[in-house]
């Protein structure tokens, strides 16, 4: 199954891990990234410590968790950073329309997508 696919129609938990510079780790639960090609993906992020941290350590992990402990890792290099408030405010309002949200400062992060691994318990 693409990332396309699997993101646009399986349900499921997805949690991004960052680290900053001297290694101090973070975990957060993300949304579904948007699919960009089967080789980048992206993130609208809002300026808290997984952001922070990409700042000054470009890799990072997600894992999508489906039902069932099925799903993919997937290991990401951050490769650029848009800050274009009305573009991510217009692609965020496809997933939900939260004024709190929209009107706060967000980027929208594109990754690499170095490796992807899946999640398969036997």
């Amino acid at each position: 199954m693409s990332l396309k696919e699997l993101f646009e129609n399986t349900k499921g938990t997805g949690i991004l891990a960052t680290a900053d510079s001297t290694g101090n780790v973070d975990i957060a639960l993300y949304a579904k990234p948007f699919v960009i090609n089967e080789k980048t993906i992206a993130f609208i992020m809002l300026n808290k410590l997984s952001y922070s941290n990409l700042q000054s350590n470009p890799k990072a992990a997600y894992m999508f968790l489906q039902e069932g402990y099925q799903g993919k890792r997937l290991y990401l290099k951050k490769v650029k950073e848009e800050k274009d408030q009305s573009k991510i405010n217009e692609m965020l309002r496809h997933k939900y329309d939260d004024p709190e949200v929209l009107e706060k400062e967000k980027a929208l992060v594109y990754f690499e997508v170095e490796k992807e691994v899946p999640i398969a318990v036997k």
